[in-house]
């Protein structure tokens, strides 16, 4: 599924980069201030920890059902249409939180922003393959991450700062929503895919990405569970441990500063190897084990409190970093709706391991905090290494087990 030929970067290539760095980065920071808010919002209103983790896993959900027909609606719509009307419904989305206060109404919005956010997402990762030059390939999704992990840190310190009890707060997310959204409008104009009208689209497009890369699966999930998935979970993990609400809340921005110091320079890093499969395999061999060696000392967290800064440091750090080398290595072998399709998986992948993550980890803080959630946790992170250990990069253009 490699591309055979490597197409020039399209016009105003700089000022697309630009626009996705920019829509992105607000968007964002919108939903990293909006998601803790909610949930400590829930806690206040006495809603459990379960129906507060299922709330987090709504909106996973909603991603994870539309990403398989990005590509479909991609080739329908164009690229810069699509990322238009998704961030829109990510907006609308935002403006519905703070005119309502209804836990069923919380609940469809989130599913509804998690569906568009899909869109979105793949599209923003797609675009940046296109934009970006290939030698720098790495550099400049080692940005991109580092961007994303950056609003980990922004939008809790934001919330922290505009205070979770205060009715200003969700207009403030409102405000950096449509921001992100009027950013959209900057993204410049697309050549036609190449392949538009031979590659396949939907769940058959799919299914070829995935049999070519399934190595993407596997880093996909794991970064996932570990990034995203628990980090969305944190501000309960941390009220379990003891801390008060603006503590809990900010244990979001230790996993961003970990994406934040560890992304960019392991994208610079994969840019230097002589034999750049290899070289990509082996960054997320390594990370595969950081994030197990981390993930083993939960069980003394409860106990020492102050370990739970360092491991959500290197969850978000190595998990993020297993997520970007996947991205280095699509946007290096596919264009067009080929790449939308590869972009698709490891969304797809990624999107089940937050989903898996957030949905089992409320309860697991119900039933077992010091105990269950833990092994829950050790396990994920030792099949993935396990897995990773026997994978072998393929020759060229394929990756096989």
């Amino acid at each position: 599924m490699a591309a055979t030929t490597t197409p020039p970067l399209p016009a105003h290539a700089s000022r697309g980069l630009t626009a996705i760095f920019g829509s992105t980065f607000f968007a964002l920071v919108a939903h990293f201030m909006l998601m803790p808010l909610l949930l400590l919002r829930m806690k206040g209103d006495n809603v459990s920890s379960t129906l507060a983790g299922l709330f987090s896993a709504a909106g996973w959900l909603g991603i994870f059902l539309l990403t398989p027909f990005a590509s479909t609606i991609v080739r329908r719509l164009g690229q810069r249409p699509a990322m238009w009307a998704s961030s829109a419904v990510i907006t609308a989305a935002a403006f519905g939180y703070g005119f309502f206060h209804s836990l069923p109404l919380w609940f469809a919005l989130n599913f509804l922003s998690g569906l568009a956010m899909a869109l979105r997402w793949v599209l923003a990762e797609a675009l940046i393959a296109e934009f970006c030059p290939p030698q720098q390939r790495g550099r400049y999704v080692g940005f991109f991450q580092t961007l994303v992990s950056a609003t980990f840190i922004a939008g809790p310190a934001a919330l922290v700062w505009a205070g979770p009890q205060s009715a200003s707060t969700l207009w403030w997310a409102m405000g950096l929503s449509a921001l992100g959204l009027a950013w959209t409008a900057l993204i410049p104009p697309l050549p036609a895919a190449h392949d538009s009208h031979t590659a396949s689209t939907g769940w058959r497009g799919l299914w070829q990405a995935l049999v070519a890369h399934p190595i993407i699966m596997l880093a996909g999930f794991v970064g996932g569970f570990f990034e995203t998935g628990v980090t969305g979970i944190l501000p309960l993990y941390g009220l379990e441990l003891g801390l008060r609400p603006e503590q809990a809340a900010l244990l979001v921005s230790a996993s961003g500063i970990g994406g934040v110091l560890i992304m960019m320079p392991a994208g610079m890093v994969a840019d230097r190897f002589r034999d750049p499969v290899q070289g990509r395999h082996t960054l997320m061999r390594l990370f595969a084990a950081v994030t197990l060696v981390a993930t083993c000392t939960m069980p003394f967290v409860a106990h020492t409190v102050w370990l739970a800064w360092p491991l959500v440091f290197l969850w978000g750090g190595a998990g993020g970093t297993l997520y970007t080398m996947a991205m280095i290595d699509i946007g290096a072998r596919e264009k067009g709706i080929t790449l939308v399709n590869s972009t698709a998986v490891l969304v797809l992948t990624y999107t089940l391991g937050g989903l898996v993550a957030s949905s089992v980890s409320g309860a697991l803080l119900d039933w077992s905090p010091r105990l269950g959630f833990p092994a829950v946790l050790i396990g994920v992170a030792a099949v993935g290494l396990a897995a990773l250990l026997r994978a072998s990069p393929g020759s060229g253009t394929e990756s096989r087990w």
